[in-house]
């Protein structure tokens, strides 16, 4: 086949066009240099390959390519970065909720900045020593003392009731509401893109932007829970393609859930008794017959995200049920403990097993154990009908041997008898702590503070890996002003030289036509 004379003009021309459209992509790269979740374009090229044949081809006919053709603009995203950063972003979602929860039980047993509990132990003390000593024993003044300061103390012990439960019920709130409306909103949002990505395509519009929203999404998705997230390249017909989009989440045992499947949706739902703890994570798959779903109980199977750190941190109570994680169900159950212990301990001292009359304190609905919120002073105690018991023991003569030796009980069982604290799960018994009352409220504010330090060096060392991550991710899809200044200079320079060989095939044209002699002139 004998080249068209003006061949050479058409692969300038898709040359010059081709140049000028990656110089576009350029700006357009430039323009959202600073725009947040863009990712870098690239202009696809492909060389037009030498078409038809002739009858007189040779060996030594030599046949060249017919220029480029600018295929598509498409993304620079390294797939695995994304995986990875997603995966990460549910790990540190995992440990940024623990880390929150645990800085609000902090906040609810802090003594560093308002005197209370400790500070209230410690003036009970004071108050049955000035009792006990041997000019003013079994002055009721002082056994008044005594009671205030236990009055005082058993406030605090309802304050911290108060707040455990409002912060339950505070996080709760936040979970099955505003936390599962964000993800009802991300897969809703998600789904419309997914819509308006395929309605593009079909026009023959790449809808890159549309995408970069999409895997903003995507990203936000993935603080809740692992997501994996695959594309499936459709035929609409008539040699139109079109990417399909299906995200599905994985739990511990390796049960996968699709949540996004093309035009389809699962929804996940997040639902508790009463505004209370426990929380119950369930999940119903894309696709689902409406009339009859398979819902699937996922609450202890999640894996990470921030539902995990949420759901575990409300529904674990550590040794008390046997579970991995010191959540607020340990610190209530451990506080509660310490509280039953103290009042049933002062009881007995004060010769309540013997005689319940006798007894210190008393519940307020008349159950048999005593917690932070349902401890009072007794109505006798309260109304005079009782004091402190100051002695039990008898003189050889029948009267009493020491005036105070009971009320001396009282203190040493506040701040050097040791008490065991136990937790009961099932039917394993298990010792939390063993010590003073002091030393017991001292352990919990040490546990707590313990395990906020570890939750955020974890917190730290996860968000520091996530950055690295994002980092890389960045480097390969964010825009590099350097780099897209060579590739401006680049396609100048590529553009100038096809108008230069338009320039050269011209001049040879014209050399062609005006200037070659006639044949036998």
């Amino acid at each position: 086949m004998v080249r068209s004379t003006f061949a050479g003009f058409s692969v300038a021309q898709l040359a010059m066009s081709a140049s000028q459209t990656a110089l576009n992509v350029v700006g357009q790269n430039v323009a959202n240099i600073n725009t947040s979740g863009y990712t870098r374009q690239r202009l696809d090229l492909q060389s037009v390959s030498p078409a038809g044949h002739s009858m007189t081809n040779s060996r030594y006919t030599i046949s060249v390519g017919q220029g480029v053709m600018a295929t598509g603009v498409s993304q620079i995203r390294d797939p695995f970065l994304d995986i990875q950063y997603r995966n990460q972003l549910a790990e540190v979602g995992t440990v940024d909720a623990m880390d929150t929860i645990l800085d609000r039980i902090g906040d609810v047993f802090d003594e560093t900045s308002t005197s209370k509990i400790s500070s209230a132990l410690n003036e009970v003390v004071a108050q049955l020593e000035n009792m006990s000593r041997p000019d003013t024993a079994g002055q009721n003044t002082y056994d008044t003392l005594v009671r205030s300061a236990m009055e005082t103390l058993l406030n605090l012990f309802h304050e911290s009731a108060k707040d455990i439960t409002d912060m339950k019920a505070e996080f709760v709130d936040r979970i099955v509401g505003t936390e599962t409306q964000k993800i009802d909103s991300y897969l809703n949002d998600i789904l419309e893109l997914n819509q308006s990505i395929k309605n593009s395509q079909v026009l023959g519009n790449p809808a890159l932007e549309l995408m970069d929203q999409r895997n903003a999404l995507i990203d936000e998705l993935a603080t809740y829970f692992p997501i994996s997230v695959t594309y499936e390249e459709t035929n609409m017909g008539g040699n139109i393609k079109v990417d399909t989009l299906k995200i599905t989440f994985q739990d511990e045992n390796g049960t996968s859930y699709t949540l996004i499947d093309d035009n389809k949706r699962g929804t996940v739902s997040v639902e508790s008794t009463k505004g209370m703890p426990p929380l119950t994570v369930t999940i119903t798959e894309a696709g689902a017959d409406p009339t009859n779903p398979d819902i699937h109980n996922v609450t202890n199977i999640i894996g990470e995200g921030v539902l995990k750190g949420y759901v575990d941190m409300l529904n674990e109570a550590g040794v008390y049920d046997g579970s991995d994680t010191k959540g607020i169900g340990f610190y209530e159950n451990y506080f509660n403990s310490f509280v039953d212990t103290f009042a049933k301990e002062l009881n007995r001292i004060n010769g309540a097993d013997d005689d319940p009359e006798l007894a210190l304190f008393e519940t307020s609905d008349g159950s048999d154990t005593f917690t932070a919120a349902n401890i009072r002073i007794s109505e006798k105690w309260m109304s005079g009908q009782i004091h402190i018991t100051t002695t039990t023991e008898q003189g050889p003569t029948g009267d009493n041997a020491s005036a105070y030796e009971n009320v001396q009980r009282m203190i040493n069982a506040i701040i050097s008898d040791d008490q065991t604290f136990t937790a009961v799960n099932g039917n394993t018994q298990s010792q939390v702590f063993k010590g003073t009352f002091l030393e017991a409220y001292t352990f919990l504010q040490n546990t707590q503070a313990t395990e906020r330090s570890s939750t955020s060096s974890i917190l730290t060392n996860r968000l520091t890996v996530l950055n690295q991550i994002a980092d890389s991710k960045d480097s390969v899809a964010g825009v590099n002003l350097d780099e897209e200044v060579m590739s401006m200079m680049q396609y100048q320079q590529s553009y100038n030289a096809a108008a230069r060989l338009m320039t050269a095939l011209d001049e040879a044209l014209d050399t062609l036509i005006n200037n070659t002699g006639v044949v036998g002139r």
